[in-house]
């Protein structure tokens, strides 16, 4: 029941709960019979015995502990072994898991009379793993891929994130995982707090006060106010360069307070994920009314909500305790709904065409209650697939973007029919985001087009949004979806250049590589677009993909219009995020050249054996790419995670935009290279959503909001600190992160002044963050030292002062906590 695991686990007699400890020290002969000769041939190449990586002990034997709880035997899945040398998954290709990594799964599945654990079944809990990712086949394991050597034909029950369908198609495809889904945390909004509210509170005195003076009070106090909270960044100031705000006319004061007054709106709105999700527990009435009031936004009141939720406990009483058979009930309940009878708004009645729209927004709501209510089949469905029972399939995603397909969770979720994007919303949305996009560069760089737009392409926001990204690609380059009979995609055709009525833009396509293994169809139909515009019958001057194509194959480059780049074939991410990690950098630009290192594989249909089953090294054409390349475009599809929640968004993203910097001209007025805007599209909301409007942000923009309306937030802060030892490294985890956007975007000031406050000297937080996860305490203090020491925040002495104390203190209880396991 303690919450503290070290001061739990380290307790005086009794401290693992009955728990004993339980592992084995293997020796490299000893993997080799368990794996053969010619697997650990490989390992041993990959990783000679004096760079045997991670969990090797002093006698180099390989250590595999955890703890055994009755039949039961916990432990972490081992780290990937390539954190403190990421660039070899670049340059060997012949790269393995390390040791201890094979020694641990293959110790696990063997029987115990062949020296192993006897495992039966493997429970990976928790998105995502490592398994599925390890070096090999990327649609479909052989006997070579790494995946299938470490699972073998156990079974793996895999507990995945509902809202993620596309890297559990990874789980499945290559780590052989029945999926069992779990719901998202409930939702909260933002409010204000602190000086925010302060300044909500001027601002509203301001709006409404009358008198000259008393106004002129207020100006000074909101101009303070919104220089103290980094507000004149987010809406700026109207004086000129030569101009103090104080000078300012009434009319142009009155303006900017109006657009602070909006702005401060949006941002109590504004909605984050509240803690985290526990496995199997049913959802409190205050997390009930967090889910709908998210859903319905204004459509539904507090009253009303509060209402649906009294009802559906009734219901669930009156269930409970009803007699009559269910097909006769139900019957009743039909006959009712026509007659005027069932008072009661039932998820199962049928609508009368005399239903108001409250009433079909309350049936709604009771559905949406009900299915929530399921979420206690998320550990049913475990115990029925270790029971070899079946799992009901449903489509993965969130509640607030696909509505109640999504529940209940304890489902074995999949994804979507890659042969039918963009769906026709997606193609609608993708074109009015890529105008916006478009107009927004237009009215920063007095009128010029764009030559090149980069446009990453993840799986996941592929699926959520149907293909809203691969819509942008199309609708940047000019092109339009063709569609056969049975509402197939066949082909992308060029939009003609008169109806058109612009320049065509290049896209640098960076493809993920779940993106680039799930939606080969999308791939080879991409490729062959742009092998098309490259000799299209056009002058380069309208069509910046042929100009580009040109250039390239004066050259002599091969393949001047290849466009689609990811990983090389079978590798994942940019590992930028693990040099972040370990603070394993100099330069920012590094960040960017690791990168492009990364993604100079180029896919399609004239790439290797064709497809994404074999991609082409073609660094000189992404060069090209990059340096063209004046504005990059990233899709954010969830609340759950925005671009300050995960790492992957600045190592991709992020390290992208530098990359394209590295290859822009300094400035001479400034010293610097031209900045590349990052265009963030927010495609998600509530159901009552207006579908037109676009969310098309500046990436510091975005920050600055997420920042304000999470990590800086009280009310997230204390969410996550309810969850101890998780929630604790949730928000380590997110510091991490805002190291990696500072080094490859603009974190502002403000942003790690409120941090440092919020977590690290505020000493309750502090205390209750070491007290819970002191690893998780001490990387919060250490990157906050980072970012001074790289001088991406100015802090003044004695805040470093205090932070290096700190941190000493820290690293001072780590080494005790871990003393104390021997």
């Amino acid at each position: 029941g303690d919450k503290t695991v070290p001061e739990t686990l380290a307790a005086t007699g009794g401290g693992l709960g009955g728990a004993t400890i339980k592992g084995v020290d293997m020796t490299f002969d000893q993997l080799e019979k368990m794996m053969g000769k010619y697997m650990t041939r490989k390992v041993r190449r990959a990783w000679p015995e004096k760079e045997r990586g991670p969990g090797v002990n002093a006698k180099n034997e390989l250590v595999v502990a955890g703890l055994q709880v009755g039949n039961i035997f916990i432990t972490v899945q081992p780290l990937l072994g390539v954190e403190g040398d990421p660039m070899r998954l670049l340059f060997e290709r012949d790269l393995t898991p390390h040791p201890q990594y094979c020694a641990a799964y293959e110790w696990m599945r063997f029987s115990e009379e062949k020296g192993g654990a006897g495992s039966q079944v493997v429970v990976h809990l928790g998105m995502h793993g490592t398994v599925e990712w390890l070096p090999g086949q990327p649609l479909g394991n052989d006997r070579q891929s790494w995946s299938d050597e470490m699972l073998g034909s156990m079974p793996n029950v895999y507990i995945y994130a509902a809202n993620n369908p596309s890297e559990s198609i990874l789980a499945k495809r290559r780590g052989y995982g029945t999926l069992v889904s779990y719901n998202v945390p409930p939702y909260g909004r933002a409010g204000l707090y602190l000086e925010l509210a302060n300044l909500k509170d001027l601002v509203n005195e301001y709006r409404s006060g009358e008198g000259s003076s008393g106004r002129s009070d207020l100006r000074e106090a909101i101009l303070g106010s919104c220089e103290r909270t980094g507000i004149t960044s987010d809406v700026e100031l109207p004086a000129k360069d030569d101009e103090d705000a104080a000078d300012l006319s009434d009319e142009e004061f009155d303006a900017w307070v109006a657009t602070v007054s909006n702005y401060l709106v949006e941002l109590e709105a504004r909605l984050f994920s509240s803690g985290l999700h526990t496995l199997g527990a049913a959802p409190t009435d205050e997390e009930l009314s967090s889910y709908l009031n998210a859903y319905f936004n204004d459509r539904m009141s507090g009253e009303e909500i509060e209402s649906v939720i009294a009802a559906w406990h009734r219901q669930k009483e009156t269930d409970g305790k009803q007699t009559t058979p269910g097909f006769l009930s139900w019957l009743q309940n039909f006959a009712a709904s026509f007659m005027g009878g069932n008072e009661e708004f039932s998820h199962g009645a049928v609508a009368t065409h005399d239903a108001t729209e409250k009433d079909l927004l309350k049936d709604e709501a009771m559905q949406i209650v009900d299915l929530l209510g399921k979420n206690v089949e998320e550990i049913d469905s475990v115990i029925n697939v270790l029971d070899g029972g079946y799992i009901k399939p449903a489509p993965g995603g969130d509640l607030l973007r696909d509505g109640t397909s999504v529940l209940p969770t304890g489902r074995n979720i999949h994804a979507l029919d890659p042969y039918r994007m963009p769906s026709a919303g997606a193609w609608a949305r993708g074109g009015r985001a890529a105008k916006e996009i478009l107009r927004q560069h237009l009215k920063a760089n007095d009128g010029a087009y764009p030559e090149t737009v980069a446009v990453t392409l993840w799986g996941l926001d592929t699926i959520k949004t149907r293909g809203e990204s691969i819509a942008i690609v199309l609708s940047l380059v000019g092109a339009r979806p063709v569609k056969e009979g049975t509402g197939r995609t066949v082909c992308y055709e060029l939009i003609p250049l008169n109806e058109l009525g612009r320049p065509r833009i290049d896209v640098l396509a960076s493809l993920s590589g779940i993106f680039r293994d799930s939606f080969a169809n999308v791939v080879d139909l991409l490729d062959d677009m742009f092998e098309r515009a490259a000799i299209a019958g056009e002058s380069p001057d309208m069509n910046y993909i042929k100009k580009h194509a040109m250039e390239l194959e004066a050259g002599g480059t091969e393949r001047p219009a290849a466009r689609l780049f990811s990983n090389p074939p079978g590798d994942y991410g940019s590992m930028v995020n693990e040099v972040i990690g370990n603070g394993d950098w100099e330069e920012s630009e590094a960040l960017g050249e690791i990168w492009k290192g990364r993604n100079s594989y180029s896919y399609g249909r004239k790439e290797g054996g064709g497809g994404t089953r074999s991609g082409t090294a073609r660094p000189e054409v992404l060069d090209k790419l990059l340096s063209t390349t004046e504005r990059v475009v990233q899709e954010i599809d969830s609340v759950e995670y925005g671009l300050t929640d995960i790492q992957e968004y600045y190592a991709n993203t992020g390290a992208l935009k530098k990359a394209a910097e590295n290859r822009k001209e300094v400035d001479s007025s400034t010293g610097k290279a031209k900045k590349v805007a990052v265009s963030v599209i927010e495609a998600f909301g509530g159901a009552s959503d207006d579908s037109s409007k676009i969310s098309v942000r500046d990436v510091e923009d975005v920050l600055r909001m997420e920042y304000r309306s999470k990590f800086l937030n009280p009310k997230w802060r204390d969410a996550m600190l309810e969850q101890g030892s998780g929630g604790a490294y949730e928000v380590s985890q997110r510091m991490t992160a805002m190291v990696g956007w500072a080094a490859t975007a603009d974190v502002d000031n403000f942003v790690f002044d409120q941090a440092a406050e919020r977590y690290a000297l505020d000493e309750d937080v502090a205390n209750k963050l070491k007290k819970s996860n002191p690893e998780a305490f001490k990387n919060v203090v250490r990157r906050l030292l980072e970012a001074s020491g790289r001088g991406m925040w100015d802090a003044d002495e004695e805040t470093i002062e205090k932070l290096k104390c700190l941190y000493a203190d820290a690293d001072d209880l780590v080494e005790q906590v871990a003393s104390s396991f021997g």
